[in-house]
């Protein structure tokens, strides 16, 4: 299971609305909870995001970083990892 630690959990609550219309989460434990619920991952680069959208069945091949950047499930967090949640 993944751990989602402090950074990860602030960096969801600001920008959770990148993914969702509206506020899914108005603490670090509900957006625990609900990054849980969601089975969220966190990828600790760019190639592991390519990986777990490969495996998950979509097609990436054709894809640049900056794509994958793009979509809004993936969460770049500032230290260099990424937060992939799938609404």
């Amino acid at each position: 299971m993944n751990e989602y630690d402090e950074e990860i959990l602030h960096y969801f609550l600001e920008h959770q609305t990148q993914l969702f219309p509206e506020a899914v989460a108005e603490s670090p434990e509900e957006a625990e909870e609900f990054l849980e619920d969601c089975m969220a991952v966190v990828c600790k680069n760019i190639k592991e995001v390519r990986d777990y959208f490969d495996d998950a069945g979509m097609d990436v091949a054709g894809m640049s970083e900056e794509e994958l950047l793009e979509a809004s499930e993936v969460f770049a967090i500032p230290d260099g990892r990424f937060l992939v949640v799938e609404g």
